[in-house]
């Protein structure tokens, strides 16, 4: 069973504040690259950052970098997985150029943020309005 579903998205200032959450439930393999991407109109799919379950090593874009930081939960699991529950984008100093549907996906091998076409695991996106 694989679902992701984002939520948090919502219109904000220019320099404002907002946390993304992603809630995971993924099955089949001991680890994944879990990571936020985001689409704004117009554009492709653009890899933001992510974390690898199985070390918490994170990866930034260097859009980002500096302003946006993606973080998981440590609730230890019953199955002793380290695949977490949770998924959070703390983006700080948001910009115009932010403005984009902002999704999080999944994947078992792929951790590359622009190899966005072959992650395997999508969630439906959440919308960042900044103005």
């Amino acid at each position: 069973h694989v679902q992701l579903v984002e939520s948090g998205g919502e219109s904000v200032q220019a320099g404002g504040s907002l946390t993304l959450s992603c809630e995971i439930s993924l099955s089949l393999h001991s680890n994944y690259f879990i990571g936020w991407f985001r689409q704004a109109p117009g554009k492709g799919r653009e890899g933001v950052a992510r974390i690898y379950s199985g070390t918490d090593k994170i990866i930034y874009a260097d859009s980002v970098k500096g302003r946006f930081t993606p973080s998981r939960d440590n609730t230890k699991r019953a199955d002793y997985s380290r695949i977490p529950s949770m998924v959070y984008l703390q983006m700080n100093n948001l910009q115009l150029d932010d403005t984009a549907m902002y999704y999080c996906a999944a994947d078992p091998f792929v951790g590359e943020l622009g190899r966005a076409d072959d992650w395997r695991y999508w969630g439906q996106g959440t919308q960042v309005t900044v103005s």
